[in-house]
C-alpha cells in the first residue's frame, strides 16, 4: 500500500510508531544540512525531517525536491523537541506537536515550476480557470469542495428522513417556449431534429406526481444560454423537490429543516425557525427587492402625500400621473463626496430614474440642509418628511419619484450603493436572516411585447382566493401565485410554488399567456394528457445549490465553490471549451455552419 497514514491523522500518542505518508511537497526548508519537508494530502499536511545520520540516501534525494513534487515519505514519528528550552509546536496545524523522522524517500512524480504559486490568493481568475487542477490544490479551493460535498450530503440525508425519493430525470429533452433560451441538441438519427438541455425538471417532476411517486427530489443539472455574472453559469446544479398532497405549510417546514441542517453542518449555525414571512408587496414597499436585504435597515418611506401641491413640480406632475414619491434615509451619510453622488446618480439611472435627488442634512436647522431641490420645499414639506424618516444631523436622503415600480428599483438599489459605500454589513457576517417572500404577482404584462407572462413559470397556482379573476382580463394583473421564495441575506437561495394540476385550469392559464391550442398540443400536449388521468395536488420548490454553497462558504461568486466552472464569457479556458468540431461530425448530425471564416489578410 502506498500509505499508512494521512497527513492529518499523526499525533503525540503516534509517538515511536513507524509511518508512511504520501502526497505533495507544500514546503521545503534547509536548515544547515537538516532538510525541513512539509508534506501535503487532501486532508492535511506533516512535517518530515531529513537528517544524513538516519539516511544519508533519504537526505541527498530530498535536496532535490521542489514545491508540488508527489512523494513517499517513511519515517519515525517523534514528538517535537524543544530548542534552546521553547517548544517547537506549531499550533497552526492539527498535526504540530510532531514529526516524521525520515528513513526513506521515493519521488513519485516531479513537478514543473508552477504558473503561480498556491500558498497566495490570484487576482487573475483566467489563470486561475487555465490551470484549475491547481487552482483547486489551494487550501481554501479544497475545503469549499468537502464543504459543498458535507452540505449536499446533508440535504440528501434530510429528504431522505422525510420520505423523499431521489430521481434522476432527462437530460436530453423537448425545448418549449418558456423561459431563457434553450442549449439545442442535434440528432443523428432524427435529421433535422433537436433535443434541449433541461432548464429545469419542472414539467418531469409534476409528471411524477401524476405517477404517484409523491415524494421527489433530485440534485439535478441544469443549463441556460443567458448572460452570466457571479451568481449565474452556462451549466448549474439545482436542488429540485416536488410533493404531492402537499400545503404550502408543510413545503416551508420541508425547506426550513433542511437549511437549518446545511448551516449547521457547514458553519456550525444553528438556524431558528420558522423563517419570518413577508408579502411580495412589503418586500418592495420597503426593500425595494423581492430578494431583500434586511440587515441594512434603511426601510424605503413613502412620502407622496407630503407632495401632492407642492411647490416642487417634478414631485407634484409624478404624483398626478399616478405615481409616487418615495424616499429612503441613508444615516450618517451626510458627507458623501462629489464621486459618490456621481455613482449614485449612476445607479439611479440604471435603473430608469431620470435623475437623483437628494438632501445633505448638515444640520438641525433646516437651513442648513444642503440640497438642489430643498429651497422648493415648504417648511411643512421639511417637517413632515423629518419626522416620516427620523432625520438627524448627518444623514443623506434619497429620493425617487415615478411609477410605484420604477422608484421600488431605483431605491431599492441606491440602498444596497450606500450599504456597500458605508461598510453598513462589517461583522454582520454570521448573520443570517433567512425568511420566506410570498404572494408574489401570478402575471406581469410586458408593454414592448403586448402580451402577458407568467412571473414565475405557467404552471404556479393562482392563490385560492384569486382563482375567478383569470375570467376577467380586467382584474389579470391583481392574481395573485400560490408562490414562494425563501431568500437569504439579500440572495434568493430558491423558489416554487403550489402547482396547477387541473387540465381545463392549465389550458385556461395557457390562452392567458397567448398559448393557443394548437401551440398546446404540440409543446404541452404529454402534460394537459397526463393531467386528464387523476394528477394530485402537489407542489414544490428549486433551490440554486452553487449559491448556497457559496454563502455558506462564505464566497462571493459560485466559480469559487464549482470545481469546473466556465468564465464570465462562458468558456472553460482548461479545456479551450467551446471549440470547433470537424466538418464530419457536422455532416453526420445534418448540421452546417454559417460562422464564416475571417479570411487572410
Amino acid at each position: 500500500m502506498y500509505r499508512t497514514h494521512h497527513c492529518n491523522e499523526l499525533r503525540k500518542s503516534d509517538a515511536g510508531e513507524t509511518a508512511t505518508l504520501v502526497g505533495w511537497v507544500n514546503t521545503k526548508r534547509d536548515q544547515g544540512g537538516v532538510i525541513f519537508i512539509d508534506i501535503r494530502d487532501r486532508e492535511g499536511v506533516t512535517q518530515c525531517v531529513f537528517r544524513s545520520e538516519e539516511s544519508a540516501e533519504a537526505t541527498e534525494l530530498s535536496h532535490k525536491l521542489r514545491g508540488e513534487d508527489v512523494v513517499q515519505i517513511t519515517g519515525k514519528v517523534e514528538i517535537r523537541p524543544e530548542l534552546d528550552g521553547e517548544s517547537t509546536f506549531n499550533e497552526a496545524i492539527e498535526t504540530g506537536e510532531i514529526e516524521i523522522v525520515a528513513t526513506e524517500l521515493k519521488i513519485l512524480n516531479k513537478s514543473e515550476v508552477l504558473p503561480f504559486q498556491l500558498d497566495k490568493e490570484l487576482s487573475n481568475e483566467d489563470l486561475r480557470m487555465k490551470h484549475r487542477y491547481l487552482d483547486l490544490r489551494r487550501p481554501r479551493m479544497a475545503k469549499n469542495l468537502r464543504t459543498r460535498h458535507s452540505i449536499t450530503k446533508a440535504i440528501r440525508d434530510t429528504l431522505d428522513d422525510q420520505g423523499f425519493l431521489e430521481i434522476e430525470t432527462p437530460v436530453l429533452s423537448k425545448s418549449t417556449p418558456e423561459g431563457a433560451r434553450d442549449f439545442l441538441v442535434p440528432s443523428r438519427l432524427s435529421p433535422g431534429k433537436f433535443y434541449a438541455l433541461p432548464q429545469a425538471p419542472q414539467q418531469y417532476k409534476q409528471l411524477l406526481m401524476v405517477a404517484g411517486v409523491e415524494r421527489y427530489f433530485q440534485i439535478a443539472r441544469c443549463f441556460r444560454d443567458e448572460d452570466l455574472r457571479a451568481d449565474r453559469q452556462p451549466e448549474f446544479t439545482q436542488v429540485d423537490i416536488e410533493a404531492s398532497f402537499v400545503t404550502q405549510e408543510e413545503i416551508y417546514e420541508t425547506i426550513e429543516a433542511m437549511l437549518s441542517s446545511v448551516f449547521e453542518t457547514a458553519r456550525g449555525i444553528k438556524v431558528p425557525t420558522p423563517f419570518p414571512r413577508i408579502t411580495y408587496q412589503e418586500a418592495m414597499d420597503k426593500y425595494g427587492s423581492d430578494k431583500p436585504e434586511r440587515r441594512i435597515g434603511c426601510e424605503i418611506v413613502d412620502v407622496s402625500d407630503h407632495f401632492k401641491d407642492s411647490g416642487f413640480g417634478v414631485f407634484k406632475r409624478a404624483i398626478e400621473g399616478g405615481g409616487v414619491v418615495r424616499a429612503i434615509n441613508a444615516k450618517g451619510f451626510a458627507g458623501v463626496s462629489t464621486g459618490q453622488i456621481k455613482r449614485l446618480e449612476e445607479v439611479a439611472k440604471e435603473a430608469g430614474a431620470g435623475g437623483l435627488a437628494y438632501i445633505q442634512v448638515r444640520g438641525a436647522a433646516h437651513d442648513t440642509w444642503r440640497s438642489p431641490i430643498v429651497k422648493f420645499f415648504s417648511e411643512e414639506e421639511l417637517a413632515a418628511i423629518e419626522k416620516d424618516l427620523n432625520i438627524e444631523e448627518g444623514d443623506l436622503i434619497l429620493f425617487g419619484c415615478d411609477k410605484w415600480a420604477t422608484v421600488c428599483d431605483v431605491l431599492g438599489r441606491l440602498r444596497l450603493e450606500c450599504s456597500e459605500m458605508n461598510n453598513w454589513l462589517e461583522g454582520k457576517d454570521d448573520e443570517l436572516d433567512f425568511h420566506w417572500v410570498v404572494d408574489f404577482p401570478l402575471l406581469d404584462y410586458d408593454d414592448e411585447e403586448g402580451k402577458w407572462n407568467a412571473v414565475h413559470h405557467p404552471f404556479t397556482r393562482p392563490h385560492a382566493d384569486d382563482v375567478a379573476l383569470l375570467d376577467d382580463e380586467s382584474k389579470w394583473g391583481e392574481i395573485r401565485g400560490a408562490a414562494y421564495d425563501v431568500v437569504l441575506n439579500g440572495n434568493e437561495l430558491g423558489g416554487g410554488s403550489l402547482r396547477i394540476h387541473e387540465g381545463d385550469l392549465q389550458a385556461k392559464m395557457f390562452r392567458v399567456l397567448g398559448i393557443d391550442d394548437e401551440e398546446q398540443a404540440e409543446n404541452f400536449g404529454h402534460i394537459l394528457g397526463a393531467f386528464q388521468y387523476g394528477a394530485p395536488p402537489h407542489g414544490g420548490i428549486a433551490l440554486g445549490l452553487d449559491r448556497l454553497v457559496m454563502l455558506a462558504c462564505q464566497e462571493d461568486s459560485i466559480r469559487e465553490v464549482i470545481a469546473f466552472p466556465k468564465n464570465n464569457k462562458g468558456m472553460d479556458l482548461m479545456s479551450a471549451s467551446p471549440a470547433e468540431v470537424d466538418f464530419k461530425q457536422l455532416r453526420e448530425l445534418y448540421v452546417k455552419s454559417t460562422v464564416q471564416e475571417k479570411k487572410e489578410s
